[in-house]
């Protein structure tokens, strides 16, 4: 157990990597479970739903309200601290990897 630990610290504090500003966001769940909340409360409003195309015609009407309400409206990062982020290299080649970039 404390081999996989050790293993995994490099990905678990890769948040760490972010700017002190960053670090509230990057380390609280609040969008996700905000978003369960709102697919919840819409799946019970429905009561029941008559077949799985239904359930994916739902979900996908959620997830873009959603995505157009991040795009338009509120920012979880200011665009100040992401420029900072991504212009000084504040982000390890560790965090680059695991990105996929």
């Amino acid at each position: 157990m404390v081999k996989l630990l050790l293993d995994a610290e490099d990905e678990v504090l890769t948040y760490m990597d972010f700017p002190a500003e960053h670090r509230r966001q990057t380390s609280t769940t609040n969008p996700l479970e905000r978003l369960n909340r709102e697919i919840r409360r819409r799946a019970n409003v429905m009561g029941i739903v008559p077949n799985r195309e239904a359930v994916l015609r739902l979900l996908g009407s959620i997830l873009q309200e959603q995505n157009d309400e991040w795009a338009s409206g509120r920012r979880y990062f200011s665009q100040e601290s992401m420029a900072q982020t991504l212009k000084g290299g504040q982000l390890s080649q560790k965090t680059e990897l695991a990105r996929g970039s």
